[in-house]
């Protein structure tokens, strides 16, 4: 006897029958929320109530026979249906075939012969659904892996191309150029091998990600001097195109009076900092600031806010740079995904897909809002304890 109590459905247009039908069921431990003797009927009972399964006659009331009927609740629902019908003939039973029911049995029917046919029917649903779960998922990786090999031969393409053609100047034409001509060479070199070297970078990490080999060591941080410090290397690789101006507003340190053991009239003031894993924060705010910095190609003010709440911290980084096209949004945070107005801006798609893994493994949340020409901003809340 099942105990799962899944859920059948009863269309049948002899009420006697179908009450049989329902004892029948609950006798053998499952559920018959509802019975109808209309095709049309039965196909909004299906979207009402989610059965398991339809048990479902051929002839029925109505303009809609049981064929037609299941022939749309199999399509729009994927719901299996069993067939309990007194007609044998070739023609229906062809007809009923074409719908690729989970069963077919005959009036008049033995309960045992019933029972039988519905729990085949429900397992090899949930076999069905296991199978084509399984297949979308290969399907995903196999795109994903394609898209993956295809970034990838671009990405390295474009750097290693520059580093042969540089280093082939130097060496056949060296003697001819001039000295600031052999340092923007050299320049376009060094650039080369640091975008491979970040792309190397980043695949590493998606790497440990995928695997779970990230390893979360939250630690006490000053966060005003982190994040100034930030603002300072950030500033510095801009040149003299754009402004970071940070502000913080709250605060996070939390100073705790405690008696000393030697002389309980004395009082020692001990400041906690928030603990966040440094590396972590590091990877998330440098990569949301460079953004920033990178997709406002004009230059401009970067605001770089820090809001101090109880147990908790929020980062805002907002640019006035070409914003984020909404066909686009919805990828954001996809690997390899880039949106369709970054140009020759370089980049691989990666840095936000990790950005959201750190900011998960904090327990935080990751949120945008943009308008493409008028700018993207960035908001992470990270809770955190003292210590």
């Amino acid at each position: 006897m099942s105990n799962t109590k899944e859920k059948i459905l009863v269309v049948e247009d002899e009420r006697i029958i179908a009450c049989d039908i329902k004892k029948c069921l609950e006798n053998s431990g499952y559920s018959v929320p509802a019975i109808t003797a209309y095709g049309e009927q039965a196909i909004e009972k299906v979207a009402e109530l989610k059965p398991d399964l339809v048990l479902m006659d051929v002839m029925l009331k109505g303009k809609m026979n049981g064929i037609e009927a299941a022939e749309k609740i199999i399509s729009f629902f994927n719901i299996p249906v069993v067939y309990l019908t007194a007609y044998s003939d070739e023609h229906t039973r062809h007809k009923a075939k074409i719908t690729q029911p989970f069963g077919y049995v005959l009036k008049p029917f033995e309960a045992s012969q019933l029972i039988t046919t519905i729990e085949i029917a429900i397992s090899n649903h949930h076999k069905e659904l296991i199978i084509r779960e399984a297949l979308e998922k290969e399907k995903e990786l196999r795109e994903l892996k394609n898209r993956f090999v295809s970034v990838l031969s671009h990405e390295f393409r474009n750097p290693l191309s520059t580093i042969f053609t540089s280093t082939e100047l130097l060496t056949n034409h060296g003697h001819q150029l001039s000295e600031i001509k052999k340092s923007e060479y050299l320049h376009h070199i060094q650039n080369a091998a640091k975008h491979l070297n970040q792309l190397l970078s980043d695949i590493l990490l998606i790497e440990k990600s995928e695997l779970g080999q990230f390893k979360f060591c939250p630690t006490p941080i000053d966060l005003e001097k982190f994040c100034r410090a930030l603002v300072s290397e950030v500033e510095l690789n801009a040149k003299d195109t754009h402004q970071v101006i940070f502000n913080m507003q709250g605060q996070y340190k939390y100073d705790e009076n405690l008696k000393s053991s030697k002389n309980t009239s004395l009082l020692a003031t001990k400041t906690l900092l928030p603990c966040l894993d440094e590396k972590f924060l590091r990877h998330i705010l440098t990569n949301l600031l460079g953004n920033a910095v990178k997709y406002s190609p004009q230059g401009g003010q970067v605001r770089f806010d820090l809001f101090c709440l109880q147990g908790e911290v929020v980062f805002r980084i907002q640019d006035e740079g070409i914003g984020i096209p909404e066909a686009d949004q919805e990828n954001l945070f996809t690997s390899f995904h880039r949106a369709t107005n970054v140009g020759k801006i370089p980049g691989n798609g990666l840095g936000l897909s990790i950005v959201k893994q750190y900011v998960e493994l904090h327990g935080g949340e990751i949120t945008f809002a943009s308008k493409p020409g008028v700018g993207t901003t960035f908001i992470v809340s990270l809770p955190f304890r003292y210590g």
